[in-house]
Order: C-alpha cells, then sequence, then structure tokens
C-alpha cells in the first residue's frame, strides 16, 4: 500500500509533486465561494484563473440576488442590454444607485448583504407651503445624491409627506429622514454652514410618522439638533414577507405646533434600508 502510495505522488527520484490551487476542480470552487460574502468572492477571483472562472457563475450570484430582482431590474435597469448579462453583472448593476420615477427615487443593494436600500429625493415629497417662496426654497448642493433639497427659511406648520409603492424583499427594514439644520455651501473651497435662520427646533419634538398597507404603524419624536450637520432621523421599522406582494409605505415628518414658528431647515431625501445594512447611507 504503501508503495502504490508512493508511486502516486513520485517519480524515480524528482520531489513529490504538491497539490495547488490551481487543481481544484471549478466546481468544487464555485460551491464554496457560494458561502461567502459577494467582497470575499471578488477578492478570491483574483487568485488565479480556475477561482476567476468559478467566481461568475450565475447559481453563485442567483443566491446573493434579492428573490424578487427581477421586479428590481424591470423597475431600476431600463435598457434592453441587461437581458444578456449575467447574474455578476446584474448583482454589479444593481449595487450602484439606479434613479427611477424622473430620478425623483434611486434604488441600489448592499455590496456585503444585497439587502435593498430606497432613497426618495425632497422633489417627491409632498411639502406644505413649498411654492411659497416666503417660507421655502429649492437649493442646488453637491451634498445630495439628487443635487437638490427643499430648504426652510420660517414657518408655523410643518408638515412633510411622501409615500412609495414598491415590492420589498422579506426582511425588516428601518426608514430615516435625512435632514440639517442650517444651510452649507462652499466658500474658497472650504465648507461653510449659514445657521442664522435656525431656531424653534428646541422647543417642541419633530414628529416622525410610517405606516404600511399591511397594517403597520409606527412613530417617533425627536428634536432636532447638531446644526451645520446631516443628520439620519429614525422614522421607524416594518417588516416585509411577501416578495410578490406591492406595499405602500407612507411615511411622514410634521411639527404643527403653531404657538412658535421654526427655519433653518434642509430636508434632503427619505431612506428605507434592509436592517442588516449600515448606517451609514
Amino acid at each position: 500500500m504503501g508503495a502504490s502510495f508512493s508511486s502516486c505522488v513520485c517519480d524515480g527520484d524528482a520531489t513529490p509533486s504538491r497539490p495547488r490551487l490551481g487543481d481544484i476542480p471549478e466546481s468544487c470552487v464555485a460551491l464554496v465561494l457560494m458561502y461567502l460574502d459577494p467582497p470575499d468572492i471578488c477578492k478570491l477571483a483574483r487568485l488565479n484563473r480556475a477561482f476567476r472562472d468559478a467566481s461568475v457563475a450565475d447559481f453563485i450570484w442567483e443566491s446573493k440576488l434579492p428573490s424578487n430582482y427581477k421586479f428590481i431590474v424591470e423597475k431600476a435597469l431600463k435598457d434592453a442590454s441587461v437581458e444578456e448579462l449575467g447574474k455578476r453583472d446584474i448583482y454589479a448593476r444593481l449595487c450602484r444607485p439606479n434613479s427611477f420615477d424622473n430620478g425623483t427615487k434611486e434604488i441600489w443593494l448592499d455590496k456585503r448583504t444585497g439587502g435593498v436600500c430606497l432613497a426618495i429625493s425632497s422633489q417627491a415629497l409632498r411639502i406644505t407651503g413649498i411654492d411659497d417662496r416666503r417660507y421655502w426654497s429649492r437649493i442646488s448642493t453637491e451634498e445630495s445624491r439628487f443635487h437638490t433639497v427643499a430648504y426652510l427659511q420660517q414657518i408655523w406648520w410643518l408638515e412633510v409627506e411622501g409615500d412609495v409603492d414598491f415590492q420589498f424583499p422579506p426582511g425588516s427594514y428601518n426608514v430615516f429622514f435625512r435632514l440639517q439644520l442650517g444651510r452649507s455651501s462652499k466658500r474658497l473651497g472650504r465648507r461653510v454652514c449659514k445657521t442664522d435662520d435656525v431656531h424653534g427646533w428646541d422647543i417642541k419634538p419633530v414628529k416622525f410618522q410610517l405606516t404600511t398597507s399591511d397594517g403597520q404603524h409606527a412613530v417617533s419624536q425627536s428634536h432636532l439638533d447638531n446644526p451645520g450637520n446631516w443628520i439620519l432621523y429614525h422614522a421607524g421599522n416594518f417588516v416585509s414577507k411577501n416578495p410578490n406582494d406591492l406595499m405602500k409605505i407612507k411615511i411622514s415628518l410634521t411639527q404643527i405646533d403653531c404657538t412658535h414658528t421654526k427655519g433653518g431647515l434642509c430636508v434632503d431625501s427619505v431612506f428605507i434600508c434592509n436592517s442588516d445594512v449600515k448606517k451609514e447611507v
């Protein structure tokens, strides 16, 4: 038995051969890669040709895509060439921000988890008094993914509402409003923030609400603070169970205590993110 084993790995006085990573069958490599996160798959694909070829297998990336990824593709990727893409390329395309609804909303997948994230621009929100320049104005800025925010000079009745219809993959989702006290701009290449209009937010908290078409409801309150910095204020969370059901999410931000005015607020967007995704959006 020993002689037989030796003959398998030795040839006369030649140095015994050692197995290499490149000797692993491509199908075995692909099965291992399927259990890794996408960033790790991409790193291992650089090892050698076997790992690179295995890393493009459709069954690997289909397991990373949301169960209803075809709905997302139809919603966000409009060009016909998508039908010719492999699953890895579809995953890569969906990990980039993809706009829809005339550019007022964006969707993308988290690169690590494949979790779905949605962003709703202030232009897609219903803001009481937005057309009255005494109260509100639209400001162009590089600090928003939509390149514009709604800026409140001063008002008695603050009411911001929005909604979205979407087929959310199963899971728990967090909803945030991205807000800033103060108006930021660039001066001599440096970021500056004007806070002269900021007032009234320390008197009463802002109320955040969300409701879903299947009866879920969440309410939270928060005093707005930290002028000059963009803050994600948590409005609540909801759970999606059926990826094939179209769910309507309604969100709102209100401060309707008319005993005092408030002002100096920038409203950028609303984020809806799978709870596995880190908060840095």
